[in-house]
């Protein structure tokens, strides 16, 4: 039995609006919601600051970047990765994530295959020796052109932790890599030569044709079989989302164009933007704007993709740059996201649900992330 937690003077976000008001939390859940300030002398003010609920995140690099830190380095403590990525996303007020891990390589070296029995192992011992502060859960990135995919992916299939698979394609020709001459002018930028990009290019292409097809009909068959949710990724053309449709994929991760994020409305899937394309006010990769989307409200979760401390600032952003109201803002970032894996438990400020709260400072644009809670327990 956890005491009873009172947190009152606070701007609450619920799902549909926002007032001053107290928040009482009992046994690890929201146990009463009041407006106005409580009387008890036991409340903590929060000084008029904004009290929202905790962020659910479907798609993140930030583990990986920790376990490859720089090009050519796997860090030699799978656990201080860990660590170091749940304290990142508990400072940016993530108090669920879900760690995007990259099952099958479109790289030359092949160091993604090394760390993904080591990334999955080491998030389900620390989950497991109560390590971590943020809840974690598992997205398998699957690849698809990769000839190992599938029997990368067989052996996590049935993992406990795996909430989502996703399926990518990011060979040249693919995609947001359909224009080879973007394919090329972004690998130049990492020092690419035109010999090394050629050779890259001819054996990807053949790849590619052998093995996407039939990879991606045998991870959808085993995610269909085992009722795992499926997201597209990088859908470029109005084609890709209705191949998604057919394939039974309720998520469009990141569509790269509009007639893409259109198509997507159309046929109801989700659509996830990422959060660092909509801080920066352009696609880092030259795809469309999250902004002009969410202008026209194309767009259904944010994710913050490899910025953590993006994801809630997006949100900020969404109501000052793009006219949204705050608590539809802020659902783009906790409600709908769990809705859409089921988390029916959080994700809203809400008696009976989950007591995973942000309290929330801002200071000029950026919303500072003042302290956490999750299921009622203070982690930061």
């Amino acid at each position: 039995m956890q005491p009873e937690a009172i947190l009152t003077n606070a701007q609450v976000v619920t799902g549909s609006e926002q007032f001053t008001g107290t928040v009482v939390m009992r046994d690890g859940q929201i146990a009463e919601i009041d407006r106005g300030r409580s009387r008890s002398p036991a409340a903590e003010d929060l000084d008029g600051e904004f009290l929202l609920p905790g962020l659910v995140e479907l798609h993140t690099d930030n583990l990986e970047r920790h376990f490859m830190p720089r090009p050519g380095v796997v860090w030699p403590s799978a656990l201080a990765a860990v660590l170091t990525h749940d304290g990142q996303a508990i400072g940016a007020g993530i108090t669920t994530v879900l760690d995007a891990v990259c099952v099958g390589e479109y790289r030359e070296g092949g160091r993604r295959r090394v760390i993904l029995s080591e990334s999955v192992a080491t998030v389900t011992a620390a989950r497991g020796q109560r390590l971590l502060r943020a809840e974690h859960f598992l997205h398998l990135r699957c690849e698809v052109a990769d000839p190992c995919v599938v029997e990368m992916f067989e052996p996590n299939a049935d993992h406990p932790l795996l909430r989502l698979v996703s399926l990518m394609d990011h060979t040249p020709g693919q995609r947001q890599w359909q224009d080879l001459g973007r394919f090329r002018d972004f690998h130049r930028q990492a020092d690419w030569t035109d010999d090394r990009l050629d050779a890259l290019v001819a054996e990807q292409l053949i790849t590619q044709a052998r093995f996407a097809a039939s990879n991606r009909f045998d991870v959808v068959a085993q995610c269909r079989a085992r009722g795992i949710p499926l997201a597209s990724h990088d859908d470029t053309l109005a084609e890709h989302v209705r191949e998604a449709v057919a394939d039974g994929i309720t998520l469009s991760e990141f569509p790269t164009s509009r007639p893409a994020a259109e198509e997507a409305r159309r046929h109801g899937l989700a659509i996830i933007l990422g959060a660092p394309n909509l801080v920066r006010g352009e696609s880092h990769s030259g795809n469309v704007s999250a902004g002009t989307l969410a202008d026209d409200r194309l767009v259904d979760v944010l994710s913050s993709d490899y910025v953590p401390a993006s994801l809630l600032h997006a949100a900020f952003l969404l109501r000052d740059r793009h006219g949204w109201s705050l608590p539809d803002a802020v659902r783009t970032v906790s409600a709908a996201p769990a809705q859409r894996l089921g988390l029916a438990d959080r994700g809203e400020i809400a008696p009976g649900r989950r007591a995973d709260l942000i309290r929330v400072r801002p200071v000029g644009d950026f919303p500072v992330v003042r302290a956490v809670w999750v299921a009622g327990s203070r982690v930061q």
